[in-house]
């Protein structure tokens, strides 16, 4: 940990590494954080380096809020980092190769000097460094929160703007990245509002990882060491010198200059790609299956154009088949509505016929690269040592297999691979080298500061629109869901107070279709408001007696919950005691027997739903969450106590679509809703909930289909049929605006 500062010193500098993956981006914190991982706003250690444009009247997604770039339109830009280098280098900073990734962006990149990406439900065009300082606010703001989350236990904690005003952004790229690509991601840093930051080559970040793990292990002679790193669209091969303990440090230093300070370890040689990664193995299964496949024999290059919504699916369903065959020798994925008549199709493949697909465009280059990696370093086979592998490319039995070939280390020899480096190595390196990696320091041209200041002040606008945008939709939610309490509460305990008078049942009416109109869409965040106070004003008026009624069973409620709650606290104090355990809840490995482990699920899942009825959205899907952690830890279950779990489950994955769906986190909403279709593909609540989430993202062909099949199993269901009307007049109004734009073009 860092010394602690006197009072009248600056607040010390927190260092945050950051490794700018093609799919997600890895964060961690410097050493006064102990190099903690930065978690994303859901939870999860890696963020999706991708954002969405949710339309003019909608807050942006970044990040982890992202639309998934799989099933997303030309409204999410991913890969964001490759467009960086693409744009700014015309190609890959003199590599020749082309970019096999790039045909399946469904997002438009003009093609001038300066490209821009063109946003269609915005009618507005970002450059690739704007939209790279939108991903890095979202991560700056995810840095705060785990930091605020670690210091949650000081007695002085350091507040958010003492955080964001002194962090330092060390961002780790590959060494074939050329000035205009660093340069391009600090002026995005700079407009994401972050005071410092600098680049660092990733095979410095991967010396400085080995150096910190193996860097004190006594030996008396040197090692060499082979770093082979694939991710999905880019490759790293290093050659790293362990200089033994004894050795005084090194006054040489090396032409990738990758000896700091007191290290043990020095860099030889690197080579980098930036086009040989995994996704090559997915796009050489997509072509050998649309080539050869006979259900896919209908399709011609028109039909199916690399960014198509087939397209992406034939690629998701490639990138499965992928991660399968790197644990089995052979298997066989299904891809939905690919075929004749949009009928699904079964991809099989072999280990075997994988690697012959992949031995001209992934085998051979990375073979080239290896041999090139040593002959710069001036090392045979016999001086390699070990052999450190890391990335997502690495886990696919032929890549392995290219490596001991080259390295001359067959299957029966008594040699593994070293898994030392995992898949956050680059931003723990980039955290490790930190503030003494290369700043921005250099003197920047009168261009390049405007352009800097311009940067900036789009961001802050745009950040400040999405604030007043959450606003709004938050006001909206509200409106949506007292509405549909009040429509929903004829047959509740207290419905018997509400009015039967038609004036009553045409101003719910009236306010829901109001709630889907353009005016509603294109009302200012004031104007929400003041509907908002109008909705309870009416709503007061026509049921008040009602409202109170319910206030009062709420005020009850939590009176109850509260005395429990301090029960509950007492009883588990006097547990720990007993067991001389301090965390009982927390154990979350213990073989509980099946039904203690059922009341926690179920003690879980109703204080989500009491606080999903207080419209406390964010707390109830944290609950559900765990109460799903929970439903993993069931054994020995009976056919009985299996279909009871799965019921549980069911429910929860219902019910927690439903709070993302009022959070807005589409994403989460949809795989929820898959979760409860696996486990029941005919249940309507959940075709409805997903229905309503493809609505909401616009999706309203795939909404209607949904809501077909939920129609066909509950031929009655009125919400199904009040979806199904709003889903018919978006679709209308859809055709008429192409129709309008149609005739404006042509005449």
């Amino acid at each position: 940990m860092a010394e602690s500062n006197p009072p009248s010193a600056s607040p010390p500098t927190i260092v945050v590494g950051i490794d700018l993956g093609a799919l997600t981006t890895k964060i961690t914190l410097g050493p006064s954080y102990d190099h903690e991982l930065v978690r994303n706003a859901q939870g999860g250690h890696t963020t999706p380096t991708a954002v969405t444009f949710s339309g003019k009247h909608r807050a942006r997604l970044l990040g982890e809020d992202a639309a998934e770039v799989s099933r997303a339109d030309g409204n999410t830009v991913g890969m964001l980092d490759r467009l960086l280098v693409d744009s700014l280098t015309n190609a890959s900073s003199g590599n020749d190769e082309e970019d096999a990734l790039a045909a399946f962006r469904r997002f438009q990149l003009t093609s001038d000097e300066q490209p821009r990406v063109n946003i269609p439900n915005m009618e507005e065009e970002y450059s690739t460094t704007a939209l790279m300082a939108m991903l890095l606010g979202n991560v700056k703001g995810n840095v705060i929160a785990t930091v605020a989350r670690l210091e949650s236990n000081k007695s002085e904690k350091r507040d958010s703007n003492n955080v964001a005003n002194n962090l330092h952004f060390v961002f780790a790229i590959p060494p074939s990245y050329p000035q205009s690509t660093r340069n391009a991601l600090m002026d995005a840093a700079f407009a994401a509002s972050i005071s410092n930051s600098s680049v660092v080559d990733s095979t410095q970040c991967m010396a400085a990882v080995y150096d910190r793990k193996f860097g004190d292990v006594a030996d008396t002679k040197e090692k060499t060491v082979l770093v082979v790193e694939m991710g999905h669209a880019r490759s790293c091969v290093s050659i790293l010198k362990k200089l033994p303990n004894k050795m005084e440090e090194p006054t040489e230093k090396d032409d990738v200059g990758a000896n700091p300070g007191g290290s043990k370890v020095k860099v030889l040689s690197t080579v980098s790609s930036p086009t040989l990664g995994a996704g090559r193995i997915d796009i050489a299964l997509y072509h050998h299956f649309l080539s050869t496949h006979p259900s896919l024999a209908h399709h011609t290059p028109e039909s199916i154009k690399a960014n198509s919504r087939p397209a992406q699916r034939l690629l998701e369903g490639c990138r499965k088949l992928k991660h399968l065959l790197s644990m089995l020798p052979e298997n066989t994925v299904t891809v939905e509505n690919i075929g004749k008549n949009e009928t699904d199709v079964n991809l099989s493949c072999t280990r075997e016929l994988l690697k012959q697909l992949c031995q001209e465009n992934v085998i051979d280059k990375l073979k080239d690269m290896i041999e090139l990696a040593m002959e710069k370093a001036t090392v045979v086979v016999g001086d390699i040592e070990a052999v450190e592998i890391t990335g997502g490319g690495l886990r696919i039995p032929f890549i392995q297999e290219t490596i001991r070939n080259v390295i001359g280390k067959g299957e029966d020899d008594d040699f593994v691979f070293s898994r030392s480096l995992d898949d956050t190595s680059l931003a723990f390196g980039a955290s490790l080298v930190g503030i003494a990696a290369e700043e921005d320091s250099q003197m920047m041209d009168v261009e390049r500061n405007a352009n800097r200041a311009q940067l900036l002040e789009k961001e802050v606008a745009l950040s400040q629109r999405d604030v007043q945008l959450l606003r709004k939709d938050e006001l909206r939610n509200q409106i949506e869901a007292h509405i549909l309490e009040l429509r929903s509460a004829r047959h509740s305990k207290h419905g018997s107070l509400l009015p039967t008078s038609d004036e009553f049942t045409s101003y719910l009416d009236d306010t829901d279709d109001w709630l889907f109109s353009e005016e509603c869409d294109e009302s200012t965040t004031e104007q929400m408001e003041a509907k908002w106070n109008a909705v309870q004003s009416k709503t007061q008026e026509l049921c008040g007696e009602y409202l109170a009624a319910k206030r009062d069973e709420a005020e009850r409620k939590d009176r109850e919950m509260e005395k429990e709650a301090k029960m509950a606290a007492a009883a588990e104090a006097a547990e720990a005691a007993m067991n001389g355990d301090e965390e009982v809840e927390d154990h979350d490995n213990r073989r509980l027997p099946t039904k203690r482990r059922m009341e926690i699920v179920l003690k879980n899942k109703n204080e989500a739903n009491e606080l999903i009825s207080d419209g406390n959205y964010r707390h109830a899907a944290a609950r559900y969450a765990k109460a799903l952690t929970h439903c993993t830890k069931f054994f020995d279950l009976s056919p009985t106590e299996e279909e009871e779990v799965k019921q549980v489950k069911l429910s929860l994955y219902l019910n927690s679509a439903l709070a993302y769906i009022k959070l807005e986190k589409m994403n989460n909403a949809y795989q929820s809703c898959n979760d409860a279709l696996k486990l029941d593909r005919k249940n309507v609540k959940a075709l409805y909930r997903r229905a309503t989430v493809l609505y909401h993202t616009s999706k309203f062909d795939d909404a209607m289909k949904d809501l077909k099949a939920a129609e066909k199993l509950a031929p009655n269901d009125k919400a199904v049929k009040l979806l199904q009307r709003l889903v018919d007049k978006q679709m209308a109004k859809q055709k008429k605006k192409e129709k309008t734009m149609a005739q404006k073009m042509f005449g």
